[in-house]
């Protein structure tokens, strides 16, 4: 397994942007497909991007396709997850996962999780 730690989650407005930043360890970071997934308050977790070892694949969720953008640095073991146009529904926590072998959209099939961070995005 790897280990998770997130980071850049804060207070924006909406249409502003902000970087979030997702740091592993371990010696396995690159045989894992890496996401993010958020929860808003009272709500199920759900997904929102993710990403393949070798970074050549990436998904999204509609509500996020054209402002959102996954990357990952292998030798560094880490995935971003840049964040422009935001919205006031994208207010959640978002907790970055990684699960060995190929992406998948289920939380339930990721092996490993960050704390999470705040996004709060005011109107």
């Amino acid at each position: 397994q790897v280990q998770l730690v997130e980071s850049g989650g804060g207070l924006v407005q909406a249409g502003g942007s902000l970087r979030l930043s997702c740091a592993a360890s371990g010696r396995t970071f690159g045989s894992a497909a890496m996401a993010w997934f958020r929860q808003a308050l009272g709500k199920e977790r759900e997904f929102v991007a993710v990403i393949s070892t070798s970074g050549g694949t990436t998904y999204y969720t509609n509500s996020v396709k054209g402002r959102f953008t996954i990357s990952r640095d292998n030798a560094k073991k880490t995935v971003d997850l840049q964040m422009n146009s935001l919205k006031p529904e994208d207010t959640a926590v978002y907790y970055c996962a990684a699960r060995y072998g190929s992406v998948r959209y289920n939380p339930n099939e990721y092996d490993s999780w960050g704390q999470g961070t705040q996004v709060t995005v005011s109107s």
